[in-house]
């Protein structure tokens, strides 16, 4: 998608992750295609169980096997496939090249370790960083995230600090090696709104300095119209719709999408109640005929029952599996 001249950072073809569970194999995402260009902000949006979260986790090299395997496909970061790449390979990739941001801090941080070291640390691994080098520049990245008297927090331990806090810690030790990706999995779910902002304007600026690419994953639509370019709806493992952010909140076609935009509350419009969408997601491990959608679309036609749509182009650059749109 978008315009070539920008080299191309990331490709993912034809992507699928499988889970071995007690009620059998669930496809967590199915034939994903997508590619991630230097300076790109896109965002993956979906409900829980879609199938984003695994995605992120693959492009780390992290999909626990077992349960979890790719069983097709190919994601290439700067032209080698990480799906065969070595432990080696993997552990200079990771945290140098590709950053992530995880959704609670508190499982990603070291209780036992100073904030400031574990930064710190980070740099002397992957950058081979002496040990006062590291404390200046963790300094410095603490203060650059916005965290009071770095110099004082540094000191600080994750428990002492506030979620927002936390997760300021955390985007520090990700950018710490300047990576070409960063990755961030609902970096604001647990947050609450003002500090929400906060980190969305952070995520924001890091663009703008480093032109770091981002891929923004969160459930929320509202929070990809503030920072990405590019846009892709999944529901059940598939990509349902993929477009440029202003195109997709203009004109959806998706009748998940257009679903998840209304239930988008706003400040502007005059009270109405905000639309949910019918039904729940249906469980991973029922073998699905036709559109997993089908059984929540008010649209649905006959052959929606009977066979999955393929993603077709509307109009350039915006794609969309659905039936109605052949």
């Amino acid at each position: 998608m978008g315009n070539n001249s920008k080299e191309t950072l990331l490709e993912v073809k034809n992507l699928s992750i499988q889970f071995k569970s007690e009620e059998g194999l669930v496809l967590a995402v199915n034939k994903m295609n997508f590619s991630l260009k230097k300076g790109e902000k896109l965002g993956i949006v979906g409900e829980s169980g879609s199938g984003k979260s695994v995605t992120s986790l693959a492009i780390m090299g992290l999909i626990p096997n077992p349960p979890g395997e790719i069983s097709s496909g190919e994601i290439l970061f700067e032209g080698l496939d990480i799906t065969k790449a070595s432990d080696v390979q993997m552990r200079k990739i990771r945290g140098n090249d590709i950053s992530m941001i995880f959704q609670e801090p508190m499982t990603s941080l070291n209780p036992i370790l100073t904030c400031g070291f574990q930064i710190a640390e980070t740099l002397m691994l992957h950058k081979n960083m002496k040990k006062r080098a590291a404390k200046e520049v963790s300094m410095k990245l603490l203060g650059s995230v916005g965290i009071p008297d770095p110099k004082t927090n540094m000191k600080s331990f994750p428990h002492q600090l506030s979620g927002g806090m936390r997760q300021r810690v955390m985007i520090s030790m990700a950018l710490a090696c300047e990576p070409k990706i960063l990755l961030a999995d609902e970096p604001t779910t647990a947050l609450d709104v003002t500090i929400q902002a906060q980190i969305l304007d952070l995520m924001n600026q890091l663009y703008n300095n480093h032109n770091t690419s981002i891929i923004l994953i969160t459930h929320d639509l509202g929070v990809v119209s503030e920072v990405c370019d590019k846009v892709i709806v999944m529901y059940t493992g598939h990509v349902v719709e993929q477009a440029y952010t202003e195109e997709l909140f203009k004109h959806p076609y998706h009748p998940y999408t257009k679903g998840l935009i209304k239930s988008i509350p706003t400040i502007t419009k005059e009270k109405h109640r905000l639309e949910e969408i019918k039904g729940m997601v249906p469980n991973p491990t029922e073998k699905k005929v036709g559109c997993s959608f089908y059984p929540r679309c008010d649209k649905a036609i006959n052959i929606c029952k009977e066979q999955e749509p393929g993603l077709y182009e509307v109009k350039e650059n915006h794609f969309v599996r659905c039936w109605l749109y052949k």
